[in-house]
């Protein structure tokens, strides 16, 4: 055996790395490193074991709730619904210290629950929250931290396409990992909104709450403004992730029911038009060929890798580190986190998910439960500098005196409030698994 063949899966993540900062687009940096090795070990057969990994990602019924759940956040941004629910939260909350921040987390809450997109709720909630917040004089870093935490709420709360494409690449079943991630998920919100309560305590001056004369509002009109916002959402939101709790709906079927829910709930609102409808659907096209290329650059990648031999090398590791099924679970965990600085989270999935699949069950590990955190860790890549992509939304929409530097010391308690989670799922492991057999009883 030749030293090149002996070290192949080894080099293809430099390969890939390099690729990845020479500012190669991930999914050709995947499909070109893929078929370089693929080659290198099959010869001409590659073409045919390429072909083969299109027709497997593309005739995928699972991946079909991508889409749709696409199409569900893209519909619901137009719908209108988001500007009542900040009014309604800035109205019950306002008179709070902190109380714009602690509505601009539980307006990311219910965002990601209807939409499971980051980037769209982030900049969706921030275009709103942010000139009220530095209206009020919030502290920049407070806003930066809160608009980018709460943006990445759509990993952990359903429906995620995150949680979609992680279930399907470690042989988990989807709807109870979307389950899984509730009690987590609800766990995180609720962190962030502690933090936000005892900062604004600490330093008033970093959150005033709003003068009681610009909340203008008696409790009847209140009460209307949160009903006529809060109802709709959800109903729209139980439809969707309560049908796939309670085994009435499998997760493309309430795909399926949420997009039709958005359609309706623009109607509602008199936001349709077959403009808005067309824009929607450019957008779904437009976001959904972008991860069913990195999916397919990611099949490709990880199945050269251990046809070259990647999981015999992997075990060879495990075994000469002596590791047990607690290291396996850092080890994999601390290699998402580690992929995070680089990588964007398709790409972090599609490579580390399919390699410790069988580890995981090697050491009889419960991977719904190892999913949970896995899905936690994917999280933080949202915050975690180099790459951050929250922190690229949100200089999107930030004006200039916000600067990165209000940004980065913004997200570290947030980014805190994550590893604490993640801390609590893995000593109760019944915060991940516990709903998911409730629900099964159904």
């Amino acid at each position: 055996m030749s030293l090149f063949a002996a070290y192949a899966p080894a080099l293809m993540f430099p390969a890939l790395f390099l690729l990845v900062f020479l500012g190669i687009p991930v999914a050709f940096s995947l499909i070109g490193v893929a078929f370089v090795f693929g080659w290198y070990a099959s010869g001409d057969l590659i073409g045919l074991q390429l072909f083969r990994f299109t027709w497997s990602v593309t005739s995928n019924y699972i991946l079909v709730a991508i889409a749709l759940f696409v199409f569900m956040g893209s519909m619901l941004e137009r719908s209108g619904i988001a500007e009542k629910l900040f009014e309604a939260m800035r109205v019950w909350l306002g008179r709070f210290r902190g109380g714009l921040a602690l509505a601009t987390i539980t307006m990311c809450a219910i965002f990601a629950a209807g939409t499971g997109i980051v980037g769209a709720v982030e900049v969706l909630v921030g275009l709103m929250a942010m000139p009220a917040m530095l209206k009020y004089r919030y502290h920049p870093a407070l806003i930066s931290g809160t608009i980018c935490a709460g943006g990445s709420l759509g990993t952990m709360i359903p429906p995620s396409i995150v949680v979609v494409i992680y279930a399907a690449q470690a042989r988990i079943p989807i709807g109870d990992l979307l389950v899984g991630v509730l009690v987590p998920g609800a766990i995180m919100v609720g962190l962030f909104l502690l933090y936000i309560v005892v900062h604004t305590q600490i330093r008033p001056d970093h959150g005033p709450p709003v003068p009681e004369e610009e909340l203008g509002m008696s409790t009847a009109e209140k009460l209307k403004l949160l009903l006529t916002a809060l109802v709709p959402a959800t109903i729209l939101i139980m439809s969707v992730v309560g049908s796939i709790t309670f085994g009435i709906a499998s997760p493309t079927e309430a795909a399926g029911v949420g997009a039709l829910g958005t359609i309706l709930l623009t109607v509602l609102y008199g936001r349709f038009t077959w403009r808005v409808f067309i824009d929607a659907l450019r957008t779904t096209l437009t976001i959904n060929a972008m991860i069913m290329m990195i999916v397919l650059g990611g099949t490709m990648f990880t199945s050269i890798f251990l046809t070259t031999g990647g999981a015999r090398m992997v075990n060879g590791l495990v075994e000469t580190w002596q590791l047990g099924a607690a290291g396996v679970t850092f080890l994999y965990l601390f290699l998402i986190f580690l992929g995070g600085f680089i990588l964007d989270w398709v790409s972090i999935v599609l490579v580390t998910a399919p390699i410790f699949e069988p580890l995981l069950n090697k050491f009889g590990l419960d991977k719904l439960w190892v999913g949970v955190m896995a899905v936690i860790v994917i999280q933080t890549s949202y915050l975690t500098p180099p790459m951050a992509p929250s922190i690229f939304y949100l200089r999107g929409i930030a004006p200039p005196e916000v600067t990165y530097r209000d940004m980065y010391l913004g997200i570290v308690p947030f980014v805190a409030c994550q590893l604490l989670t993640l801390l609590i799922v893995l000593a109760m492991p019944g915060t991940a698994t516990w709903l998911p057999k409730i629900s099964a009883s159904f």
